[in-house]
């Protein structure tokens, strides 16, 4: 008997072990990984933006990894916490740089990320900023391959130095732990790890004298209204901070039971997509203006109180409310009353085009792709991202290995869907169903920096992100009429990633500048 206890002791503590071993050496090799990336020479090139009717703008480009630094109470503070991968570009204008290519010191610079969370900065930095760009059809569907880069005279490095930056584990950036990896991949363990690496980045580069912006899209504007109040607390003030597609307030966007601001907030998105595909019969099918107008006074004037009272509704007031549905969103009435008044977007997807077997896009409703033969009502894919990933991944790899001299063996994590999976939507102590978020900060961050100005850009056809809903989360922020002044929301005609319609990239850009140039 004591053998046999001593057996079935023993087989457990061995495992044990063996696990504890295997962490420590996956641990190990983390932090190896971190020290040899930070340890990479930059690569460095030098190109030419060309700009019809301004003068040519040369650049230097650099790539390389910067260091997230552990703080002076921290367990290890002389070891670098993660390396985050920069691409950055900088204008020449006279001075001399470290590198040997002319720039000033005071030109502003602009740090740019997507979102996901997942994503590298690959969208933002080949879709529209960047002096190079990746071409997508007009109507948001993809072209044929092959898929190359070509010149963006629309680049915002006529206005700023740019500076590309991938979260952890996205691009080429990692933690030095599984401990560090699980605290970054949080809302406020992501927004600190990139508060340190902008901070370390300036400092390498000697950027402290310079205006410093940000540019963030889709959860990306979650991380960026964040970082306007905690790069605060590092004692840097932002001169702006520019949303696209914005994702700050988490209520607003998820489907969820009890919750039922998005059901009215995505109205007039459905509604704009309905008019678009030629399925409205009623107010609002002579134009997209005409759509999104009926379903927004529809929203204020009767949904909102219908949602309200629930059960309460007489037979009918809710005839009524689902008549009202039906026509602004092209369902049949029925499908309307058997979702008890609440359409979600994945039910809109799969049955606003389902006599024609096609599904409709979700970050571009004007895209649209093909239902199986069964025609599920599951929402299998979205068309729109679909169309986008190939192009932009194959371009960009080829952009980074023939045009900047990136020798990098390993994938660029383009999306990572394990860090999304992974990601902690808590903060601060909060535990459970809590909505993310992040314009508390931002109206916070607009409070405590007085010169601080805010760029909101949001693409009629992008029910990822409503532009609707943005106005709602806007309208809620905790400022003063005076602070809210220095707030511009503009709007496109396209989704998402507006800026892959050739007409809304130079829309962008244009109120890029007029904002920029503003007092207000």
């Amino acid at each position: 008997m004591s053998e046999s206890n001593h057996s079935t002791d023993a087989a457990p503590d061995a495992s044990s072990r063996r696990d504890a071993d295997d962490a420590k050496d996956a641990s190990k090799r983390m932090r190896q990984l971190v020290e040899k990336r930070l340890a990479q020479t930059a690569a460095r090139s030098e190109g030419v933006l060309r700009r019809p009717g301004f003068p040519d703008l040369r650049y230097e480009a650099v790539a390389e990894f910067v260091p997230v630094l552990a703080g002076p109470f921290d367990e290890r503070p002389e070891e670098p916490q993660a390396a985050i991968f920069t691409i950055c570009y900088l204008a020449s204008d006279g001075a001399a740089s470290a590198g040997g290519a002319p720039r000033a010191a005071t030109r502003p610079v602009c740090f740019a990320f997507n979102g996901g969370p997942g994503s590298s900065s690959v969208w933002l930095h080949l879709g529209a900023l960047g002096p190079k760009r990746v071409v997508i059809n007009d109507d948001g569907t993809m072209p044929a391959p092959p898929y190359t880069a070509a010149d963006n005279p629309q680049s915002w490095l006529s206005h700023f130095d740019l500076v590309f930056v991938d979260p952890p584990h996205t691009g080429y950036s990692t933690t030095a732990s599984e401990k560090l990896r699980t605290k970054m991949l949080s809302v406020d363990g992501d927004v600190e790890a990139l508060a340190e690496a902008m901070h370390a980045w300036l400092a390498r580069h000697r950027r402290f004298g310079a205006p410093v912006y940000l540019v963030g899209e889709s959860y990306g504007t979650t991380r960026g209204a964040a970082l306007a109040d905690k790069l605060l607390d590092h004692g840097i003030a932002l001169s702006g901070v520019v949303l696209v597609s914005c994702a700050m307030d988490i209520q607003t966007l998820e489907f969820a039971p009890g919750n039922d601001l998005p059901h009215a907030l995505y109205l007039p998105g459905f509604a704009s997509a309905a008019q678009y595909h030629g399925k409205l019969n009623g107010n609002g099918r002579s134009s997209p203006e005409t759509a999104r107008k009926a379903a927004e006074a529809f929203v204020a004037d009767d949904y909102l109180l219908a949602l309200y009272r629930g059960a309460g509704l007489g037979q009918s007031e809710r005839r009524k409310i689902a008549q009202g549905l039906a026509s602004l969103t092209g369902l049949p009435r029925q499908l309307v009353e058997q979702k008890n008044l609440r359409i979600s977007d994945q039910v809109f997807f799969t049955h606003l085009l389902r006599d024609e077997g096609l599904l409709v896009g979700r970050l571009d409703s004007r895209v649209r792709g093909p239902l199986g033969a069964s025609r599920s009502h599951q929402w299998e894919f979205d068309p729109a991202i679909e169309a986008l990933v190939a192009p932009y991944a194959m371009a960009a790899r080829a952009y980074f290995a023939q045009t900047l001299g990136i020798d990098a063996p390993q994938r660029y994590e383009i999306i990572s869907m394990d860090v999304n999976k992974k990601w902690n939507w808590n903060r601060g102590e909060s535990q459970g169903n809590s909505y993310t978020c992040t314009s508390t900060d931002l109206a916070r961050a607009l409070r405590r920096n007085p010169h601080l100005r805010v760029l909101v850009a949001s693409g009629y056809y992008d029910l990822g992100t409503p532009y609707s809903a943005t106005d709602y989360s806007l309208s809620q922020l905790d400022i003063p009429a005076d602070v809210a002044k220095r707030i511009t929301h503009r709007y496109y005609d396209a989704g998402h990633m507006m800026y892959t319609r050739t007409g809304d990239l130079s829309k962008l850009f244009s109120d890029l500048q007029a904002w920029l140039t503003s007092k207000t």
